[in-house]
């Protein structure tokens, strides 16, 4: 495995990180994702995928604009497995093995969710794309990375942004904002620092995951992390520890 930090690990990536908001795919962005995560699994790390599908639809959206909450979450979710489908088409051309399983059964596309079937997968050396986030409405994505990455055992949850880590305020409209290097969960919510949603963050507290934040836009930062550079934002119970 070389010099990499972790074994098993599971990416999260916003819809965004393979689309254009509100604009469907973006074949750049997908060419990108598919080719860092096919060098992360030819390094030998267990790699797990959670996509989300906010370039397509996002149901909290969709609720003020007359569709209920529930029936915009399920959409969301549809939206997530068109990602995780067009992921693992790309992946497979450049030689790595997948295998896309969803929260709601859709057997014609993709296999169900099934804890110890997606460990196997791993152990195999395959790509585990999880998609249709928890199978429930109100769960965000982010939620469905967090428990996924506790179900599967993975070391840690990177979470993939466009910026270099978590920030005091949105950096690009406020210049004043300040990166954090290390934050324990409570400073997160405490703050509300929005680096996952509450239920997320609970989750990994719960179970003493760790969360990297990084930029996932530039290539190759998605190895870096993995290989333990600093180039992210450590969220854990006490960020005073030595570095994970």
């Amino acid at each position: 495995m070389g010099d990499v930090r972790y074994k098993r690990v599971l990416l999260k990536i916003s819809g965004e990180g393979v689309g254009v908001k509100g604009g469907g795919l973006d074949d750049a962005s997908l060419v990108s994702m598919a080719e860092q995560c096919r060098d992360v699994n030819r390094l030998g790390v267990e790699l797990a995928v959670v996509v989300g599908g906010g370039n397509f639809v996002r149901g909290e959206f969709l609720a003020k604009r007359g569709i209920s909450r529930a029936t915009g979450d399920y959409m969301g979710m549809i939206a997530t497995v068109i990602n995780a489908l067009a992921l693992q088409d790309i992946m497979e051309s450049l030689g790595c093995a997948t295998r896309v399983q969803t929260a709601i059964p859709m057997p014609e596309v993709a296999e169900p969710y099934i804890r110890r079937r997606a460990i196997r997968h791993l152990e195999k050396g395959r790509v585990v794309i999880l998609a249709a986030g928890t199978g429930n409405p109100y769960c965000t994505t982010d939620t469905a990375a967090a428990l996924r990455a506790a179900e599967i055992g993975a070391e840690v949850l990177l979470k993939g942004t466009k910026v270099d880590g978590v920030y005091s305020a949105d950096p690009e409209r406020d210049e004043n904002a300040v990166r954090y290097d290390r934050l324990s969960y409570m400073e997160c919510l405490e703050k509300d620092l929005r680096v996952m949603d509450a239920m997320a963050i609970a989750l990994c507290r719960e179970n003493s995951l760790p969360i990297l934040v990084f930029n996932l836009k530039i290539p190759g930062n998605i190895e870096r992390v993995i290989r333990g550079e600093s180039i992210a934002t450590l969220v854990c119970e006490d960020p005073a520890t030595p570095a994970i």
